[in-house]
């Protein structure tokens, strides 16, 4: 199987990198699989697939941290995210949002496609989350945005991943690490060092046991 990993920043792969004493590069090309840091944001992330996505890839594994709505997950678990929403697709209508759906332009939501039947990814705890340009600070858009998506993680690439690989047919699977809650912003709770640890370690453990 040929995998593709695909991450927004090296750091949040730094264990991963060591590991396999990968070179400074954003495309990395190995025995194993290729990996491919592709700058934050969706629009980044898209531009980088659009240049190394193809259809010679088995399987795309998307890896980063990530913010999250629920506190039954305690900081630094692991979560495979399933459901992605462009939470900011769309329009405003008053004091209602009409998503690209409703408008009839397309589609804010995808879904991962073929997961690979393995207990890497089994034994996660499967959930929905959103991509987004802005992360979420205030409570007032927090709360707006809960009763909207129910989100249970927030990134900033996610969606863009599996509008990419929808496009061409290939499976893709998003793991995140739980790196702080998304509330009013306030750092001195964040926990991401440990959320990369976690994310790494399993990543390793995946790669050199598949």
């Amino acid at each position: 199987m040929k995998i593709l990993i695909v991450a927004a920043t090296r750091a949040e792969l730094s264990g991963l990198c060591g590991y396999f004493t990968l070179p400074e590069e954003d495309f990395i090309q190995t025995a194993a699989f290729d990996l491919l840091i592709t700058g934050v944001g969706m629009t980044a992330t898209a531009f980088a697939l659009g240049k190394y996505l193809s259809e010679s890839y088995n399987l795309v594994l998307n890896l980063g941290i990530a913010g999250c709505y629920e506190w039954k997950y305690p900081l630094g678990s692991l979560l495979n995210v399933t459901h992605d929403t462009f939470s900011e697709l769309g329009a405003e209508d008053r004091d209602e949002f009409l998503t690209i759906d409703a408008l009839g332009f397309g589609k804010s939501s995808y879904t991962a496609g073929n997961e690979p039947g393995t207990a890497h990814f089994s034994l996660l705890p499967r959930v929905s989350g959103i991509t987004v340009n802005k992360v979420h600070g205030n409570k007032s858009s927090i709360k707006a945005i809960e009763k909207r998506l129910h989100p249970v993680t927030e990134s900033m690439e996610g969606a863009a991943v599996f509008y990419c690989c929808e496009q061409l047919g290939i499976p893709c699977v998003q793991v995140r690490a739980i790196s702080n809650y998304v509330e009013e912003r306030n750092r001195e709770l964040w926990k991401i060092g440990l959320a990369v640890k976690n994310l790494n370690e399993w990543a390793i453990e995946f790669l050199t046991n598949r």
